[in-house]
């Protein structure tokens, strides 16, 4: 739904004819990876708009190596061995166990992203049809959705739809095993319509009627808990003719014992309408370009976004093609234009330092790591598995404040408690740590040695906005420790650099490389994508 402020643009989806520089390039990669690796930096340089966007939605719908047991430092699990994948494996008493597995290694899977778009579709995908784990509570059904949501995430969105109606974890979520001929459920039919295909604008026309009679189109489903397999259970289902309003154009859905041939009319149904199309594409606006959608993006940007969308028969990809090349998403309006989620913070800080991480070796480690890193972004309002209801989170839904949600008194403290950590002491994972190396981290850049160089990168990589000379000037004074000469840090470094085994040399180079990444990422821009 559009607000009627001025327009901030008047830019719609004509491609991107700008200057395809290093600027345009460390904002399509904010919106796109969680936080930006100096690597993916210069090997997208090498590349032309065209080619990079066509890499970064090119997705190996490869599944990745499932989540193990990594708990048996713990208890013993008695039928999966430690190292060994749980997935397959139905097992109720261990769920708070391998549930927490299964969280970390979604983070895993975060930080260890390629350079397509993927984990940001997953967690957009999340938050568009939430479950949460703390009401399913089967680890095995969470795993499953994640599975669900990789496999479908960049491809045909009526597919999606049905594979989620279908899926256990929602089932459970939103009551779908508990819908029965004798006592209907709405939750799911409600869902589907109102938050999930049509939403809640001014030409979505569903009635209260419609979500009755979805209730009886989705009826009979059921779940074996030991196998995780969906099943139709036609003595549950609800076998009369549903009626819908004129909104469907009066459609019937004739009863009959088979489930899933009303369901695919159902959802034939539902397609018909063209608000599918618009709600859809202002939910991936929202998430990949600004919260806000006055008039003039709806008219420039959204309705024509949606026409690619039906005109592709809801193929997910197309959209995506046309917003990333387009010269609304490289207007400067939106550049440094969101605020940072919780995930893409703390996440994206590992990436972008190229943190160490245990590797598969140390599983048990390793998820700890992982499983410390959930747990910060957590404590900012966002864990991944859990969003606070079937909306998702609200930085992605509610008016007025949308993404200024992420920030109050308590989040941004914490936020810089993350990052002033990180940089410090850092974080114990069992018996490592999870900490910024700033000498590693520097000997990546270009040109170290030189102080104007170094903090000119170091800013293209962490912070959103052109930087006043004056406060570049206040980060040099940081690294020359008040000297006044550029060749203090030149000196430091380059003597640092040609003998690194020398401890007392590296200590004075990192303890001020230290601060001045400390005072940037306390920088409110550090915040903003």
């Amino acid at each position: 739904m559009a607000t009627q402020s001025k327009a901030r643009t008047n830019s719609g989806i004509n491609p991107y004819s700008g200057v395809w520089d290093q600027a345009a390039i460390v904002h399509l990669l904010r919106r796109v990876h969680f936080g930006i690796r100096k690597e993916d930096l210069d090997y997208f340089k090498t590349k032309s708009l065209n080619e990079t966007v066509a890499e970064i939605l090119t997705i190996d719908y490869t599944p990745p190596s499932p989540p193990i047991n990594n708990y048996n430092d713990n208890t013993t699990d008695p039928t999966i061995p430690a190292g060994s994948t749980w997935v397959n494996d139905y097992n109720g008493v261990l769920n708070g166990l391998r549930m927490r597995s299964f969280k970390s290694w979604w983070g895993g899977e975060i930080i260890n992203h390629d350079r397509t778009i993927r984990e940001k579709m997953v967690l957009f995908w999340h938050n568009h049809f939430s479950t949460q784990a703390d009401v399913y509570n089967w680890a095995n059904f969470g795993y499953q959705n994640n599975a669900l949501l990789r496999k479908d995430c960049l491809k045909n969105f009526k597919t999606m739809v049905k594979d989620v109606t279908l899926d256990p974890a929602m089932l459970i979520f939103l009551n779908g095993e508990r819908n029965t001929q004798t006592a209907p459920d709405e939750n799911y039919s409600r869902e589907l319509q109102e938050l999930f295909t049509l939403g809640k604008g001014p030409n979505s026309g569903y009635t209260e009627a419609d979500v009755i009679a979805g209730a009886k189109v989705l009826t009979g489903w059921r779940i074996n808990k030991s196998n995780g397999i969906v099943f139709f259970d036609r003595n549950r289902h609800d076998t009369s003719d549903k009626q819908f309003s004129s909104f469907y154009n009066n459609t019937i859905i004739t009863g009959n014992t088979d489930g899933e041939k009303e369901l695919d009319d159902m959802l034939a149904m539902i397609f018909q309408q063209n608000e599918v199309a618009k709600h859809i594409v202002r939910k991936l606006y929202r998430w990949f370009v600004y919260y806000d959608i006055d008039s003039a993006t709806e008219t420039n940007v959204i309705e024509p976004l949606a026409t690619i969308f039906i005109s592709n028969n809801y193929e997910i990809k197309p959209v995506m093609e046309a917003l990333l090349k387009s010269e609304h998403f490289f207007d400067s309006a939106n550049r440094g234009a969101l605020i940072k989620s919780p995930s893409d913070f703390t996440y994206g800080i590992l990436r972008t330092f190229d943190v160490s991480i245990p590797g598969p070796t140390e599983y048990v480690n390793q998820y700890q790591a992982w499983s410390t890193m959930g747990y910060l972004s957590a404590i900012m309002q966002q864990e991944l598995g859990d969003p606070p209801s079937v909306a998702g989170w609200p930085a992605y839904y509610q008016i007025p404040q949308y993404h200024e949600l992420w920030i109050n008194s308590d989040t941004l403290s914490n936020r810089n408690k993350v990052s002033d950590v990180l940089i410090s002491s850092g974080y114990r994972a069992n018996g490592g740590r999870i900490q910024i190396d700033s000498l590693h981290f520097t000997k990546k850049l270009d040109n170290p040695s030189n102080p104007n160089l170094l903090i000119d990168e170091l800013l293209e990589l962490m912070h959103t906005l052109n930087v006043e000379q004056s406060q570049k000037d206040y980060m040099k004074s940081i690294l020359l420790s008040g000297q006044l000469d550029d060749s203090y840090w030149t000196t430091a470094w380059n003597t640092y650099f040609a003998d690194q085994s020398d401890t007392t040399k590296a200590q004075l180079v990192e303890v001020r490389l230290d601060m001045l990444i400390k005072y940037v990422m306390n920088l409110s821009e550090f915040q903003l994508s």
